[in-house]
């Protein structure tokens, strides 16, 4: 069995509903290959797949995440305007009280801006040749988190009520 396969039948068997991931292209970046090939390998994981198209702003990348009722985000970058972007990214998260979606970033991101993106909470940063089965892998585990914090705080109201 690959490890395709098996993340697969993790995905679909863990949850009651699929993993939902919205992939993401933000600013003036046309190059959408990379997004698209993560984006297909997610969902043939067994991932609910949101593509948003090219040139997103930050602003509707978070706004489509809440919308949609993602687990995780994943923008695809390669444009150089990463910092300002994800800056913008994650403060309208927080703006809309979404914070707790987690977001990964990939592309072509100098390793001197690794340490400001993960300082602006960006949870995973996947720079060229990371396979997709290391994607795939972490993304689910990120996505299992915000499922497992959602219910605990669910089971918490209950208890308060």
């Amino acid at each position: 069995m690959s490890s395709l396969q098996s993340t697969r039948e993790q995905v679909l068997e863990g949850p009651k509903r699929r993993y939902k991931v919205l992939v993401a292209k933000m600013g003036l970046d046309g190059h959408d290959r990379g997004a698209k090939v993560v984006a297909r390998a997610l969902r043939d994981a067994g991932f609910e797949v949101v593509y948003t198209g090219l040139r997103q702003t930050p602003e509707q990348v978070a706004m489509a995440a809440v919308q949609e009722d993602v687990d995780v985000i994943g923008v695809s970058i390669l444009n150089g305007a990463h910092i300002h972007l994800m800056k913008r990214l994650m403060a309208k998260l927080r703006e809309l009280g979404a914070d707790d979606i987690p977001v990964v970033l990939g592309g072509t991101i100098p390793i001197p801006d690794l340490e400001p993106l993960r300082s602006l909470g960006i949870r995973e940063i996947f720079l060229p040749g990371t396979s997709l089965a290391e994607i795939i892998e972490k993304v689910r585990k990120l996505a299992e988190e915000k499922r497992m914090r959602e219910e605990a705080e669910a089971s918490e109201q209950v208890g308060q009520a």
